[in-house]
């Protein structure tokens, strides 16, 4: 069957992929009443397009931090993405080793792991010429994300109860050449994942968190319920606050984008701590429910930040017309996440690729047919949101 849209993978990942693999990508918190929402709130977002507007040339490319990018669509931090696209791992456990010299059996089991997981997004986001942010449970190392080859990558952390463990792993990104650090900041505790619970969610054995591998943390044990909800009551800091962002910036050169915001109270103390930009967030959805769909609290963020620094959208993005809805209430970019794990089951780095590729197109042709050739030309005014409020508008001239 040909994939005509983004959503599409979704479908053939639930097919390819273990059920507890699948739920822990696919579900979110307790009755995932936001999880719906946040695919659910673009719906009701309608468009104005303009017309008669020569839109033979449009442009999608813009400046993310200094870094130019060919389009506002990012890749957000979707962590163990081996599990997702087990190549390697399968080369390993199910193929004849019986080679003539144990060397070629070396070489024939570790290759595929080239091919696996993070390395397979890296490349497909540096040839979309987009940004990767790599999850701090990533089932590759910083270190082997960059050897992929060139391309701007950001770096997702969370906050470990042992700071030197956080800082050694904040100097070995920038080292390895990573631009920028999300500090994850809605998760001093995992939410509630139902789905976690009842599957006894855990890594499976061949994997480990490879950042944290020689630290002893990079194991994840069996638990009578979330084998991630345990991990995460042993090592995240819960004591996390607005002193942190503050001494990060200390330890690193590295701008930070703090993730998880909703409100406008915490967008002006992120700023008053030196963030460099804000991700609208609500962890896809697997935190806290009944939190509204990050599409509706953007635009309270983005007035709340006055421009001082940019505001990324991450949460319920599958289409292109996504994207300029999210760019018309002010973002500055938006993110994917489970789309790029569940392309990745489906098709490995060319299923990355295509939906690039696929929300690139959507997103040029919702520019084309709204009457804008380029991101600055997207408006408020291009939108109609429910809680608008009637209003005269202004004559327009030719």
């Amino acid at each position: 069957m040909e994939v005509t849209n983004v959503e599409e993978y979704q479908a053939i990942a639930k097919e390819k992929l273990p059920k507890m693999i699948y739920d822990y990508y696919a579900s979110g918190a307790e009755d995932q009443w936001t999880l719906g929402e946040n695919r659910n709130a673009f719906s009701r977002i309608l468009f104005r397009p303009r017309i008669l507007i020569d839109v033979s040339k449009i442009d999608m490319t813009t400046t993310i931090l200094g870094f130019k990018l060919s389009m506002p669509i990012m890749i957000a931090p979707t962590a163990m993405q081996k599990m997702a696209h087990p190549e390697g791992e399968k080369h390993i456990f199910h193929q004849d080793l019986c080679h003539s010299t144990l060397y070629i059996s070396l070489i024939m089991m570790l290759t595929p792991f080239l091919n696996a997981g993070e390395y397979a997004t890296a490349r497909a986001a540096s040839a979309a010429g987009t940004i990767m942010t790599l999850s701090s449970w990533a089932t590759s190392s910083v270190e082997e994300v960059a050897s992929t080859g060139p391309g701007i990558r950001f770096f997702q952390l969370y906050v470990y109860k042992d700071r030197n463990v956080v800082a050694q792993l904040v100097r070995r990104a920038e080292k390895a050449g990573f631009k920028a650090i999300a500090l994850t900041v809605d998760t001093p505790r995992l939410g509630r994942r139902e789905a976690d619970i009842k599957n006894r969610f855990t890594l499976p054995p061949f994997l480990t968190l490879k950042n944290f591998e020689g630290l002893d943390l990079g194991k994840m044990d069996e638990a009578n319920d979330s084998g991630l909800a345990s991990y995460v009551a042993g090592q995240i800091d819960r004591t996390l606050s607005w002193k942190d962002v503050k001494w990060l910036q200390t330890i690193t050169s590295m701008p930070i984008l703090v993730k998880g915001v909703i409100t406008a109270e915490d967008t002006r103390l992120a700023i008053q701590a030196g963030a460099a930009g804000i991700i609208v967030s609500n962890h896809g959805a697997r935190q806290l429910d009944y939190v509204p769909a990050t599409i509706m609290a953007l635009e309270e963020v983005v007035k709340a930040a006055q421009g001082r620094v940019p505001v990324f959208l991450d949460g319920g993005v599958r289409r292109g017309t996504d994207v300029f809805k999210a760019l018309a209430l002010g973002a500055s970019g938006i993110f994917i996440g489970r789309p790029v794990v569940f392309s990745l089951a489906a098709e490995g780095e060319l299923g990355v690729r295509k939906v690039l590729q696929m929300l690139r197109e959507e997103f040029e042709l919702t520019m084309a047919l709204s009457g804008c050739t380029s991101l600055k030309q997207i408006t408020r005014d291009h939108i109609v949101t429910e809680w608008d409020a009637p209003r005269a508008r202004p004559s327009p001239r030719l």
